[in-house]
């Protein structure tokens, strides 16, 4: 540790070589220039002088990692002035090596400096980056600086070193300049020596305090103890004389207590024979007791014989219940089958109505329309009837005129141009009737294939009305068979409803007959009903007519017994039986 320590107050002191003293001289004075460089400070408003700590302690608001170096300035015990933790804060952040880093921040902001700061102070120009840039090469010295030894409130001397600074015109002063480098190096070297020697003398002077505050403590507790053992050698001597007094009467104590023992002895000599009596007594008890218990397991058994026999009626009766109930549900979906088909015929009877309506009516206008023809037709037959008549009469008149008016041959051959031109007319206005009478043919021909087609759908829809009557008389015996197979449900169900009030009271005298037994409250752990667990919170209660054991929503009615007139807790089985019981007895 003290050769790197040498190497580094080395490197302080010569700077790496020719211009070294400057950085070494900037290095050991660095609370000194810093001081001067930051010393441009503002006056406040009551004329104080802010001092440069100012700045430096928003540095930490500006750069967590600084909190610690302000903690530890704050926390140094020899500082009073502002200025001193000012020069221990700057050697603090130099050994960090972050000097350049936290005044960087300070630089960048000014709204914070101009606080501290005249507007035309360095701090506040654009020199104060340069400043911070080359602060930047102190990073390479390993700076081992003392805090806590020096009195730093005081003003710092700072070592001249410009008289053993190079020249450069002196070039025969090389041995001389090695010689003052040697001495500064081991200057340097005692002064770090000394400081470390300070400060190991200030922490064993701190560590015999410590040990003397730890004796004096020791001494007073010593002589606590020393009191406390002689309490407690009194105490031990009053217990001891306590034991004394507590074994005499113990003594006494197991002297009366042979006494009382002995007469209890004979006492219950006396109590044995009585009771061995009393013994036999009730082992005689016991055996007529066995006998009378065998006589009634087996009217029990019988009974148990009698209980099977009723459980398989009870069964036979069940599956014949199951049965019809099964023939019933049919009966019932057949029945709403044959509504559906009901429902669909009847929809489909009503969509043919309709559609016989409508073909009605398309006939009687077609009739209307084939008389409208036949009279069309008629008058045609009439028209041509006169056009030959016409036609003959002209042709008579032609012979007329041929053999009479020879000499008007010209005249008449005009006239007959004429003629023959009407001719091509009535002869084209035949056609064209002809044609018409052709069309009103065919038109007449398919509307007599649609009356004929008209025809059979009235033929079909009159079948369906046959078959729709037909399922309505179905329908109808049916409804019939239905009806009457209700009312033997009915019966049934009357009949069932009697036989099982029979079984219930026959297992009601079956119970009377075995009698009830009152469960006990070990034998039973879930409820009977639910078969929940029982615990602190579900609580066991008995039911006054089984005696079984159910939790407290199971058996939560009340009902007046045959064996007591008030109304006792019952189980939900027995108050549905005993509600259903009392309900078909009342007329």
């Amino acid at each position: 540790m003290k050769k790197e320590d040498d190497g580094g107050w080395r490197r302080a002191a010569k700077g790496g070589g020719g211009g070294g003293g400057k950085a070494g001289s900037s290095a050991l004075s660095c609370s000194g220039s810093c001081c001067s460089a930051l010393a441009m400070v503002k006056k406040s408003f009551l004329s104080y002088h802010k001092t440069i700590w100012g700045p430096l302690e928003l540095v930490e608001k500006l750069y967590p990692e600084a909190e610690e170096i302000a903690a530890s300035v704050r926390d140094l015990p020899g500082l009073k002035t502002p200025l001193g933790r000012a020069r221990a804060w700057l050697r603090l952040a130099l050994m960090q090596k972050k000097m350049a880093d936290y005044l960087r921040c300070l630089i960048f902001r000014k709204d914070l400096l101009s606080e501290f700061y005249e507007y035309h102070a360095l701090m506040m120009e654009e020199e104060a980056a340069v400043i911070v840039g080359l602060l930047v090469g102190l990073n390479v010295i390993d700076a081992n600086l003392c805090v806590k030894g020096e009195d730093l409130d005081s003003q710092v001397g700072v070592i001249d070193f410009s008289m053993y600074l190079k020249n450069e015109d002196a070039a025969e002063n090389k041995d001389r300049n090695d010689h003052i480098a040697a001495i500064l190096d081991q200057k340097n070297y005692v002064e770090e020596l000394n400081r470390q020697l300070n400060s190991t003398v200030s922490s064993l002077h701190a560590r015999v305090d410590s040990l003397e505050k730890s004796n004096t403590k020791l001494i007073e507790e010593l002589a606590i103890a020393k009191n406390n053992i002689i309490k407690l050698q009194e105490e031990n001597h009053h217990l001891r004389s306590e034991n004394t007094l507590i074994l005499m009467k113990t003594q006494h104590h197991l002297e009366v207590n042979k006494v009382d023992a002995e007469t209890e002895l004979q006492t219950y000599k006396h109590s044995r024979q009585s009771l061995d009596e009393m013994y036999n007594e009730a082992h005689r008890q016991l055996r007529e007791e066995s006998q009378l218990r065998q006589d009634i397991e087996n009217e029990l058994m019988v009974q148990v014989g009698m209980k099977h026999e009723i459980e398989l009626a009870m069964k036979l009766l069940e599956k014949d219940i199951h049965e019809k109930q099964d023939t019933l549900i049919n009966l019932r979906q057949q029945l709403e089958e044959v509504k559906a088909i009901n429902v669909e015929m009847y929809q489909k009877l009503q969509v043919s109505d309709d559609a016989v309506k409508e073909k009605n009516e398309i006939i009687g206008r077609l009739e209307d329309k084939t008389t409208q023809i036949t009279a069309t037709m008629k008058q045609l037959e009439q028209r041509l009837q006169q056009a030959e008549k016409a036609q003959m009469e002209a042709e008579s008149e032609d012979r007329r005129f041929k053999q009479d008016y020879m000499s008007q041959s010209e005249s008449l051959q005009k006239e007959i141009t004429l003629k023959e031109n009407q001719l091509g007319q009535l002869e084209t206005d035949l056609k064209i009737e002809r044609e018409w009478r052709e069309t009103m043919e065919e038109d007449f021909k398919k509307e007599k294939e649609k009356s004929s087609s008209l025809k059979t759908e009235t033929q079909q829809i009159i079948t369906l009305k046959k078959e729709f009557l037909k399922v309505q008389e179905k329908n109808k015996q049916l409804k019939n068979l239905c009806h009457d197979q209700e009312e033997a449900l009915q019966e049934l169900a009357g009949k069932l409803s009697e036989s099982k009030l029979k079984i219930e009271d026959i297992k009601e005298a079956n119970k009377t007959l075995q009698g009830q037994v009152w469960l006990k409250d070990k034998e039973a752990t879930h409820c009977k009903l639910c078969e929940k667990e029982f615990s602190l919170s579900k609580r066991k209660h008995h039911c006054r007519n089984c005696g079984e054991i159910f939790c407290n929503a199971c058996s939560d009615n009340e009902l007046p017994l045959p064996s007591s007139p008030k109304p006792v807790r019952v189980c939900d089985s027995c108050h549905a039986l005993l509600i259903q019981r009392c309900s078909s007895n009342v007329p």
